[in-house]
Formats: structure tokens, sequence, C-alpha cells
């Protein structure tokens, strides 16, 4: 069978390039950002973003009504030997027939209830949120006059961008835009007659007619986007920007097919409307998509080994195959996403969570189940991960992390040795990923008064976080020695919060 074409095995085969720095055209002098990389890499990441470490979004579009295999189904249904070409042919007959356009108006998002998904990412404890506003099938999630085809005016016919950023930012969070449209370039089979994407009706939808070679070389597209794509790109980015005011606006990898110069004045428009709105922002980017500095970096399904000396964030799936819902999802447990969690914060980063509602507008039970076991660990153990800021080591223990992109998969869960740290002010949280099952006492060992972290004396006390009950502790040469109260199980996270002289 053709191997399973998917974000993860396209950029794995195909690679990043990085963009050019050839000298952007300058904004007026008297705006805060010009639209050159020297004056972007200046940007410094929003302190609200530093603080609030965990946020949430969500794959949700037309690609959700067919719910089989994942959130690329609108391409592979069009390519033999894929398997949702398969399906797609038994369920709903041949794409010639069927096109991914034919998938709208059964979209019809009809148990959407923007503040309900609003308090409940609020109660998983994320702090900033919002929809995917345009994956790469085309179908805009806002009430667009860019692109006719959007979810205000078919499909659903409603603005999921403006009810959801209404709605959170009712619960207190910030409001989030995601993009990934200039994956259209080259995701449909548009020179194929045999099907509708090659109909110039439909071209606001599928794109122009591309030969396939630019969507599989990456580095170097053949042709590029033409000016008239990368405009259109741009003003639905533009557009977003100021009818929704999003506090982040991440963009998925492939930046490297716009225009240097055209990114740079997008980035830039949106710094300076920031400056205008009061408001700090940011953007995300992948890889080498942008310069250092410009933006936050963003590793997708995947981590660093180690801790960094600049933010930089994680965005990851609660599926481990696919980031929209489908039959079948095989989840990862609430216990699972807490670990990746506090391993990224403790080195510096945030984490940004995907989730998957269904084409009718709900959360499937087990999604819910553990967005609330999320949020009930945070509401006891939030103060070691808001607000904080890395130690001067990330932790210790023999789980190893490998840097990377897509990387997730391979990292085991967390033992009983594993121990992250956080900080803030005079108190250095120790969070213990798990806890051993043969002692009554934790060890850790990178506390011993030999390795100068933390000398003799420097503890004042140490305490369990959501408890009353008196620790009884021993700093020594050989670490900093807990005993563990009776209630105490393996199999959660617990966070022991040390209060430093």
């Amino acid at each position: 069978m053709t191997q399973q074409i998917t974000r993860r095995t396209f950029l794995k085969t195909t690679g990043a390039a990085a963009a050019g720095l050839a000298a952007p055209r300058a904004l007026r002098t008297q705006q805060a950002f010009a639209a050159s990389w020297d004056s972007l890499t200046r940007h410094t990441p929003p302190a609200w973003f530093d603080d609030a470490k965990f946020g949430i979004y969500f794959h949700w579009g037309p690609y959700s009504v067919p719910a089989f295999d994942n959130e690329w189904y609108s391409r592979n249904m069009y390519i033999e030997g894929e398997r949702a070409n398969t399906y797609h042919k038994l369920v709903y007959g041949p794409p010639s027939k069927f096109g991914y356009k034919d998938f709208i108006p059964m979209f019809r998002a009809e148990k959407f209830n923007p503040d309900e998904w609003a308090e409940l990412l609020r109660k998983a404890g994320a702090k900033f949120a919002g929809p995917v506003t345009e994956h790469a099938d085309g179908f805009s999630m806002w009430d667009s006059k860019v692109n006719k085809w959007n979810a205000a005016a078919m499909g659903p016919c409603r603005d999921v961008v403006g009810e959801m950023s209404r709605a959170l930012r009712n619960q207190g969070l910030r409001f989030i835009s995601t993009f990934h449209h200039q994956w259209l370039w080259g995701w449909y089979p548009t020179i194929d007659k045999s099907v509708d994407a090659s109909n110039p009706e439909y071209s606001g939808l599928y794109g122009p007619p591309v030969p396939q070679s630019p969507f599989r070389d990456y580095d170097k597209p053949t042709p590029p986007p033409p000016p008239a794509f990368q405009e259109t790109w741009e003003a639905k980015v533009r557009e977003v920007i100021d009818k929704y005011h999003p506090s982040l606006i991440y963009f998925d990898s492939r930046l490297n097919i716009i225009d240097e110069r055209r990114l740079a004045d997008v980035i830039s428009y949106y710094y300076n409307q920031g400056e205008r709105w009061h408001e700090e922002v940011s953007v995300t980017y992948k890889e080498k998509d942008l310069p250092r500095g410009a933006g936050i970096l963003d590793i997708e399904r995947g981590r660093l080994d180690q801790l960094a000396d600049y933010k930089w964030l994680t965005d990851d799936a609660i599926d481990w195959n696919s980031w929209c819902h489908v039959q079948n999802a095989n989840y990862k447990t609430a216990h699972r996403i807490l670990g990746e969690m506090i391993d990224i914060v403790s080195k510096n980063g945030s984490f940004l969570l995907d989730i998957t509602p269904t084409a009718e507008g709900v959360f499937p039970q087990p999604v819910v189940e553990r967005l609330l076991a999320i949020g009930e660990w945070l509401s006891v153990n939030g103060e070691a991960i808001y607000g904080t800021r890395p130690w001067k080591i990330f932790g210790e223990g023999p789980t190893q992390v490998k840097s990377g992109m897509f990387g997730e998969e391979h990292i085991p869960d967390f033992g009983a040795e594993d121990i992250r740290f956080t900080s803030r002010w005079k108190t250095l949280y120790a969070i213990a990923l798990d806890l051993p099952s043969n002692t009554p006492h934790l060890l850790i060992k990178s506390l011993n008064t030999r390795d100068a972290l933390l000398a003799k004396g420097e503890i004042a006390n140490v305490s369990l976080l959501g408890s009353d009950a008196k620790l009884s502790w021993e700093h020594s040469d050989a670490g900093l020695k807990i005993s563990l109260l009776p209630a105490m199980t393996p199999g959660l996270a617990y966070v022991f919060r040390i209060l430093l002289n």
C-alpha cells in the first residue's frame, strides 16, 4: 500500500528551508516596527505569554465531517492508494462525483455553543485559546470578505472565529488565531480535469491550477506561488488581525513559500497594530521559517532536551495520530499530557494543546474528561506552572527527551526518578512526575549540598501543594530526601514547594 501522506511524513522527507534575508521594504518611521528582520528580531515575546504557559486550540472544519484518518483528508481523498481515498470511494463515492466542497453543507455545527466551549477551556486551565482560523483546505472559519468560502456564508453559517473570540475573552482567556493556508498552494489536484478541484468556479476554495511539484518540492517550489496567491494569503491574515485583534498568531510551517518581504510586511503590520491596541502580541513559526527572534519558535509534536535561554512553544494534539476528530481516536492520557506540559515549562517553553470537536460541535467525552483532569491538577498545582520561570537546571532523571519536531511518540512516559523544576522569587518547585512504589521517600539527587545548586542551610521549608500536612525532609550530600505522605500514590505528578532562605 502507498505510504500514507501526513504532514509528519511530508515534512520529514522534505525538510524545511530558511527564509531569505534580503532587505524588505521599510514602513513609516513613526511605527514601532519596520518591515525588516533587523527591526522584527528586536521584538520580545509578550509577558502574558511567558506567564500563561498553557493554551488550547482546535482543528474544526469540513474535514471533521468524514472524521476519518486525519486532518489531511481534504487532500488525501483525491490521491489514489491513500486510506482516505479508499474510504471516500466506499462511503461517499469517487472524488470525481463527490468532492471536498460537498462536505461543506454537511458541516452544520448544529450543537456548537461557543460559551460552553470557552467555559470548558477555562476549566481545563488554559490561559489562551482559539480556533484553527484556516487550515490547508481553503475554508475560512470567519466572516470573510476576502474568501467567499467561509463558515459564516455556508456550512454552519456561523462566524466561528468571531464567536469564539468573544466567548474566550468573556472567560478571561487571551484569544489566538492559527493560520495554515500557505499549504493551499498545491494542496489539491487542481490540474486533474476529472475532479472538481480543477473547476475555476471553485478556485476560491481549491486554489489556482498548480502542478503537484510545488507541494512536494518544499525547498524550491517550481513554480513559486504567484503574486495573486500571495496577495490573497496576506489579505486573509490582515482581515483577521483587523477584525478580531488576536493576541497571538500561530503560523504553520511552509512560510518559506511566501515572499519574505511580504512576510515582514504582515508581521510588522501585526506588531504595530498591537502597539495601537496597547496589547502585547506575537507570532509563532516553525523551524527556520523566520529568523530567530522575529517570533516565537514552535516545535510541533516535539520538545527540547535542554533548558533554553529563549521562549519557545510546543503544539501537540490530544490524539496520538490526528489533529481533528476521527473515528476510533487514540487519545493520550491526562497524566501523559501533564508530563509533557511540565517538561516543556521547566525548559522555558509553553504548551499549546490541540483538541478535537466533532462536526456537530461537541467534544467527545474522553476529551472532556482529560481536559477536566488537567484543569483539576492545575487548580491545585498551577502555582508551579503559571507565572514561573526556569530554575538553574530544568530537572533530573533517566528518561531521555530528544530535541526536534515529531519526536513526541518516541519519548517514553516519565518515571519515579524524573523531577522537573520551576521557580518564583525565593521559591523552588520540584515536580515529581511520578512516585516510587517501593519506598516511602523521594530523593531529589540534584539538590545535594555538594554541587552548589543549593548550599547547606539554604532550604527553609518543604511542603506539598494541595496539602496542609507537615513533611519531614533532610538536606544532605545525597540530595533532598522527602518523606512521602500515605495518601500520595504512584501514577500522579506531585509538586513540592521549597522555600529558600
